[in-house]
C-alpha cells in the first residue's frame, strides 16, 4: 500500500480552523495532529491518511469522496469503552482534543492488532526464520490472519457497554421553520420574520452561509448583514449544528442538535432531539453534488469536486498535490481555480462537453491549464490511492488516448437538490431535463390539515446567488447529462464503475437488474441494494435511476425516484430515547392514590406501565394471608379497590354507535343513555383481545372501559380502523384514562358507606345494576357506575384525578365503622375467579375466541358484522374439538399449577404425551376454603365430573371438571 508522506496541510487558508489551537488525536493507534475547527476527515487528510474505510461487500479500499453528510465511505469507530460508537462520518465529526478513532475494516484491524499477528506468526513458524521473507503455505496464512481480518469489514460492530453519555429532548413551536442556513435560508427566514410570527432557522453546520463562503467569498458581507438583521429580531431563533432529520404530517419536524459530540468532559447532554410543530416549513437545504461513473471511480483519491475545494478553502488541506478535474458542468472549474490559488497543480480539466466556453473556463485557460474538451476517463491507475488516469474520448469509441499522472481526481456530475423533507410528507418531484435533476413540483406540494401547502421550497426569489449579486462574470454553459463515462464504455469497463460506494453497487448491477425484469426503481433498489447503505443513496440514487432508465429505454421522469424516508441522516438510539433509559426507560405511571397505598404498606405489582397494589400486608402477615383477609372482608363487609388504571376511551360523534357495533361483538348502538353494557373486542383474526364495560353518556357519546394494559393498545386499534378503513365516519376518540381516578367500593355494606357520604340517591331503585348516575358525592363531582367484578354489591366511583385521593380518604373515614378494607389486585383476581369471570391475559392467550369461553351471549345475532366475525366462522374456529372453558376442582386439596397441561391418551410425533387442556387461572379460595381453578379443555362443558391429570415434573395433579362458577351462581350478592 502506497504511504502518503508529503505534508498535506497548506500553509495558508482554512477559514474554519484556528491554527493557534492545536488538537492531538489518535487514529488506529497512531498519534496525529489537527486544529480546532477541523473535522476528523480533514485532519486525517492533513496527516496524509487517505484510506479511511472498506466497502461493505467486497472490502475495497475507500477514501472520503465528500465533505459532508452525504459521505458514504469514511465511517469510523469513535471513542473507547462506554463511549465507543461505530459508523460515525469523519466528514461531519468535529475534531476534539484527545479523540480516539479506529478504522472499521480488515486492514485497520491488522494495524491495530499487529502485535497479535506477530505473536501468532512466531507460534506457527520456527524461531530464527524472518517471517516477512518466509514463504508460508496458504493454510498457515489463513490460520494467522483470518481471525483478525474477520473482525470487521465495512461497518463497525455495535457497542457492548452502556452508553456513558446522556441526551435530552425539547419541544418548540413556530409559524415558520426554515431548514438550511445558506443565503436562501437566511433570506427566507428574514421574509418570514417580517410577518411577525415565530421563526426558527436550522443549520446543520456550525457556520452560516452554506457553500457561499467557499464558492463566492465576496458574499460574506451579505451573510453577515442577514445574520445581524435576524439576530436583532425577537421572534427569530437561530440554531446551528442542528440537522432536520424528518418531516411528518401536520408540520411535525424532528431535528437533532449537536451539543457536545465526543467531548466526554463537557458535562452537558451530548445531543438534543427537537420536536417542533410548525405552521409551515421552508426547505432551503441546498443541493448535493453527484459523482461520475467511470472505471475505477472508487479508488481513494477520487473525490467530489466540491469536497476538494471545501478541504482547501475551509480547512487548509490539500487532498493531493496534483489534482485532475473531470466534469460535465461549469461548477467544477471553481475547484481547479481553488487548487491553483492554493499552489497546487492542475494538470488537466476533463470536460465531457464537446465545446466549452464561458468565464470560468477562460480563467483557467488564461492560467495555462489544459482543458480536454469532449473527453472522459477510461481508467484510474492505483489501488489504494490515485496514481494517474487514462484519458479517452467521451463519445465515440472511447479508446485510451494518454495517461496523465495525478494523485486526486475531482469529479462533478452535476447537482441534485436536497428534496428529502419535501418528499417525507407527500410532496411530489418533477424532472428538469435541461438541468438533469429532480426538483420539488410547486404544483404538488405537501398539504396540511387545512388544505394549504405546509412545506415550501426556497427558490430563486429567496436567495439566488445571481439575485444577491454573487454570480460569476457571465452565464454558465448548460450541463451535459453524463451517466456513464465514456458514453460507449465496454461491459468490462462498466463492471468497474461504482454507484453506491458503501454497498459496492456497480453500473453493471443496475443494468443487470433491468435485464432480469426489475423495471420498477423500487424493485431495482432492492435487487441491487442501491441506496440502502447508511448514506441512503444521497449521491448515488440519481445516477442509478438514470442508468436504469437508459437500460429500459425510457425517460428518467417515467422511472421516477425511490421513496425518501426519514431520518435524513442516521440518529443515535440514545438521541431517540433521550432520557428514557434505565429506570425511566418507560414512564412509571402512578395513580392519584399511589402515595396513600405506599404509606399503608402496599406490596406493588407491575401492570403495564402502572404500579398497582397487589395486597396490603400487615405486620407479621404474609402476602397470601393478606389476600385472604382482604377477600373475606369484602365478602362479609366492604372494601375499596383503586381502579384508576382501567382504560377509559371516549368515543363521540354521529357515527359513534355504528363504530362501536363494529368494535364490540355485542350491540352497543342500542344501549340506552345512562346504561352500561359489558362487551368483548376481537382482532380481525377473530381472537379475543380485550373486554370491559361501555357506558352511554349521551346520544352521541360513549365511554369505553378497557383493561389496564389495554388502554393505549385499544385506543390505537380504534384509530387504526378509523383512519385506514372507515376514514369517512364521523367519530372522535380520546384516551382519557388519566383524567379520572376510579374507586371500586364492593361488599354487602358498600351502599351504607356511600349513603353516609351523602349527596346522591344510590338505592337499588334509583341506581339499578348496570346503570350509572352523576352528581356530587361528599361534595366531590362524581360519576357512579353500578357494576361488579367481585360478584358483590359494587359501585365504581369516577372523580376528577385531582380529587381522587380526597374521595378515597373520605370513603375510608365514612367506612371506618363498617370495617372498610382496601384490597389489591390479587384479591380482585381471586374473587372474579370465584364468580367464573374471565380475565384477559389469563383465560386468553391470543388464540382464544369468545365461543371458547362460553360467551356466545356477548355476541349479537342482530347485527350483520363486527371485527372478527368472518374469522370466527372459519372451519377451524367452529371446530367442535376446540378447548372450552370449565372449572377445575382439585381432588387432593392442592392448588393446581398455573398453566399446567392436562394429558390425554397416546403420544404425538415427537414422543410427547398428547394434551387435552390447560389451567388458565388457579387460586386458593378463602371463601370456599378450597382451591379453585379454571381451564380450557377439549369438549369441556360436555364432560362434567370427569377427572383430568396434570403431570408437573415428577408429580401429578388430579382435578375434576366442574362448573366455572364457584360462588353465588345466581348472582344474588350483587343485587342486594
Amino acid at each position: 500500500m502506497t504511504r502518503r508522506t508529503a505534508p498535506f496541510r497548506l500553509s495558508q487558508g482554512g477559514r474554519l480552523i484556528d491554527r493557534a489551537q492545536p488538537r492531538r488525536f489518535r487514529f488506529d493507534g497512531r498519534g496525529m495532529d489537527g486544529f480546532a475547527g477541523d473535522t476528523l476527515a480533514s485532519a486525517l487528510l492533513a496527516n496524509g491518511q487517505l484510506l479511511m474505510g472498506r466497502s461493505f461487500k467486497y472490502h475495497r479500499p475507500r477514501g472520503p469522496v465528500a465533505s459532508g453528510v452525504e459521505e458514504p465511505n469514511a465511517l469510523l469507530g469513535l471513542g473507547e469503552g462506554a463511549r465507543f460508537e461505530p459508523n460515525q462520518r469523519a466528514t461531519t465529526t468535529p475534531l476534539v482534543d484527545g479523540m480516539v478513532a479506529v478504522s472499521q475494516n480488515a486492514w485497520g484491524s491488522l494495524n491495530r492488532d499487529w502485535g497479535v499477528i506477530n505473536d501468532r506468526l512466531w507460534r506457527y513458524f520456527p524461531a530464527g526464520f524472518y517471517y516477512k521473507t518466509f514463504i508460508h503455505p496458504r493454510a498457515a496464512w489463513k490460520r494467522v490472519f483470518e481471525p483478525v481480518i474477520r473482525r470487521a469489514a465495512g461497518l463497525g460492530r455495535a457497542p457492548k457497554l452502556p452508553d456513558a453519555d446522556h441526551y435530552e429532548q425539547a419541544y418548540a413551536f413556530a409559524e415558520v421553520v426554515v431548514v438550511g442556513g445558506g443565503i436562501a435560508g437566511l433570506a427566507a427566514a428574514r421574509e418570514a420574520a417580517r410577518t411577525g410570527g415565530r421563526v426558527i432557522l436550522l443549520e446543520q453546520q456550525p457556520h452560516w452561509g452554506g457553500r457561499s463562503p467557499v464558492d463566492h467569498p465576496d458574499g460574506t458581507d451579505l451573510i453577515e448583514a442577514l445574520l445581524a438583521e435576524l439576530r436583532a429580531l425577537p421572534n427569530v431563533t437561530l440554531r446551528r449544528n442542528t440537522m432536520a432529520t424528518g418531516l411528518y404530517d401536520h408540520g411535525y419536524l424532528l431535528a437533532r442538535e449537536h451539543l457536545a459530540d465526543h467531548e466526554p468532559h463537557a458535562n452537558i447532554p451530548r445531543q438534543r432531539l427537537w420536536r417542533i410543530r410548525a405552521g409551515r416549513v421552508v426547505n432551503a437545504a441546498g443541493a448535493l453534488e453527484r459523482p461520475l461513473a467511470f472505471a475505477g471511480n472508487d479508488v481513494p483519491g477520487v473525490m467530489l469536486a466540491s469536497a476538494v475545494r471545501d478541504y482547501i478553502a475551509d480547512y487548509g488541506v490539500a487532498p493531493g498535490r496534483r489534482i485532475a478535474v473531470v466534469t460535465n458542468n461549469d461548477d467544477a472549474y471553481r475547484t481547479a481555480l481553488a487548487a491553483l490559488d492554493a499552489g497546487l497543480e492542475v494538470p488537466v480539466v476533463i470536460d465531457a462537453r464537446p465545446a466549452v466556453d464561458g468565464p470560468l473556463p477562460r480563467l483557467l485557460r488564461d492560467r495555462g491549464v489544459r482543458i480536454a474538451e469532449g473527453k472522459g476517463i477510461a481508467a484510474v491507475q492505483g489501488k489504494h490511492g490515485v496514481e494517474g488516469l487514462t484519458l479517452c474520448a467521451h463519445q465515440g469509441a472511447g479508446e485510451p488516448l494518454e495517461t496523465i499522472a495525478c494523485d486526486v481526481i475531482a469529479m462533478s456530475g452535476g447537482w441534485s437538490p436536497v428534496v428529502h423533507l419535501w418528499s417525507h410528507c407527500g410532496g411530489k418531484l418533477q424532472w428538469h431535463e435541461d438541468q438533469a435533476l429532480f426538483a420539488p413540483d410547486p404544483d404538488r406540494p405537501p398539504v396540511g390539515a387545512n388544505g394549504q401547502p405546509n412545506v415550501l421550497s426556497a427558490g430563486a426569489a429567496a436567495g439566488d446567488l445571481r439575485v444577491a449579486g454573487l454570480s460569476d462574470a457571465g452565464p454558465e454553459a448548460p450541463i451535459l447529462p453524463v451517466w456513464v463515462m465514456p458514453e460507449n464504455a465496454t461491459p468490462k469497463a462498466r463492471f468497474k464503475m461504482w454507484l453506491d460506494y458503501q454497498n459496492d453497487v456497480k453500473v453493471s448491477d443496475v443494468q443487470l437488474a433491468a435485464l432480469e425484469g426489475y423495471a420498477s426503481v423500487e424493485h431495482a433498489k432492492r435487487y441491487t441494494t442501491l441506496g440502502m447503505a447508511t448514506d441512503q443513496g444521497k449521491i448515488s440514487n440519481i445516477n442509478g435511476l438514470a442508468i436504469l432508465s437508459s437500460t429500459l429505454d425510457q425517460p428518467i421522469a417515467a422511472t421516477g425516484t425511490t421513496t425518501f424516508r426519514p431520518p435524513y441522516t442516521p440518529l443515535t438510539l440514545g438521541t431517540i430515547a433521550g432520557e428514557a433509559r434505565g429506570e425511566v426507560f418507560q414512564p412509571l405511571r402512578r395513580t392519584p392514590i399511589h402515595d396513600w397505598h405506599e404509606f399503608h404498606g402496599a406490596h406493588w405489582e407491575p401492570v403495564g406501565l402502572w404500579r398497582r397494589a397487589y395486597c396490603y400486608p400487615r405486620t407479621g402477615e404474609g402476602h397470601r394471608d393478606a389476600v385472604n383477609r382482604e377477600i373475606l372482608a369484602v365478602r362479609a363487609g366492604v372494601g375499596t379497590l383503586d381502579a384508576s388504571t382501567l382504560g377509559k376511551i371516549l368515543v363521540k360523534g354521529p357515527d359513534a354507535g355504528r363504530f362501536l357495533d363494529m368494535i364490540y361483538t355485542g350491540m352497543m348502538s342500542s344501549l340506552p343513555v345512562g346504561k352500561c353494557r359489558y362487551g368483548l373486542m376481537c382482532s380481525e383474526n377473530g381472537f379475543l383481545v380485550d373486554d370491559g364495560v361501555a357506558v352511554r353518556l349521551s346520544e352521541d357519546t360513549w365511554l369505553c372501559h378497557t383493561t389496564t394494559g389495554g388502554a393505549d393498545r385499544i385506543h390505537g386499534y380504534m384509530e387504526d380502523w378509523l383512519q385506514c378503513e372507515w376514514w369517512d365516519w364521523k367519530v372522535y376518540t380520546a384516551n382519557i384514562t388519566e383524567q379520572f381516578a376510579q374507586v371500586a367500593v364492593a361488599g354487602p355494606k358498600a351502599r351504607m358507606v356511600l349513603e353516609k357520604l351523602g349527596g346522591m340517591d344510590l338505592s337499588a331503585e334509583a341506581l339499578p345494576f348496570m346503570s350509572f348516575a352523576e352528581g356530587h358525592l361528599a361534595g366531590v363531582p362524581a360519576r357512579i357506575y353500578r357494576i361488579s367484578f367481585s360478584g358483590e354489591l359494587s359501585f365504581e366511583i369516577a372523580v376528577p384525578a385531582n380529587r381522587g385521593l380526597e374521595i378515597w380518604e373520605k370513603l375510608h373515614e365514612a367506612g371506618a365503622e363498617f370495617g372498610i378494607t382496601p384490597y389489591g389486585t390479587e384479591a380482585m383476581h381471586v374473587m372474579r375467579a370465584e364468580k367464573g369471570f374471565i380475565m384477559i391475559g389469563d383465560e386468553t392467550d391470543g388464540t382464544v375466541i369468545p365461543q371458547d369461553l362460553g360467551m356466545n351471549w356477548a355476541i349479537s345475532t342482530k347485527k350483520p358484522d363486527y371485527i372478527g366475525k368472518r374469522a370466527q366462522e372459519r372451519r377451524f374456529m367452529a371446530d367442535p374439538d376446540r378447548w372450552r372453558l370449565v372449572g377445575l376442582e382439585s381432588l387432593d386439596g392442592r392448588v393446581l399449577p398455573d398453566g399446567a397441561l392436562a394429558v390425554a391418551e397416546g403420544v404425538n410425533a415427537n414422543g410427547q404425551r398428547n394434551t387435552q387442556g390447560r389451567v388458565t387461572s388457579t387460586y386458593w379460595s378463602p371463601t370456599l376454603k378450597a382451591p379453585i381453578a379454571m381451564g380450557l379443555v377439549r369438549h369441556g362443558p360436555e364432560r362434567m365430573g370427569e377427572v383430568l391429570e396434570f403431570p408437573v415434573q415428577k408429580d401429578t395433579f388430579r382435578a375434576r371438571i366442574v362448573d366455572p362458577v364457584f360462588h353465588d351462581k345466581e348472582g344474588a350478592a350483587a343485587n342486594v
